[in-house]
């Protein structure tokens, strides 16, 4: 991790049970988009990020919805150079994210 600053999240404690879940499924998502990046499957990336950017802001996740809608863009555009830069910023993201739970 290099030493990089913490992101802080502040979430709704009412999403307490549903955060672990939501963030390891983007964590699947990495491996998801890098694997359909490579065989040039333009559409699955196009659905993942579609799907991130509706669903990041909805849990207070602002920058994976900017990533998702980044990844969408992208794949519309079939630029593998700019999938792989928002694949980056994702896997940035995750590892420094830090949730903080509070009533909001």
């Amino acid at each position: 991790m290099n030493g990089a600053e913490k992101i802080l999240v502040h979430v709704d404690k009412d999403l307490e049970a549903l955060i672990p879940e939501f963030l390891e499924n983007r964590r699947a998502d990495v491996d998801a988009i890098g694997s359909a990046a490579g065989a040039e499957d333009y559409e699955t990336v196009r659905v993942l990020g579609h799907s991130m950017k509706g669903s990041g802001g909805g849990y207070g996740f602002d920058e994976l919805t900017e990533i998702g809608a980044g990844l969408e863009q992208a794949a519309k555009a079939k630029d593998g150079a700019a999938i792989r830069a928002g694949l980056d910023k994702l896997v940035d993201y995750l590892a420094r994210v830090e949730v903080v739970y509070e009533e909001l």
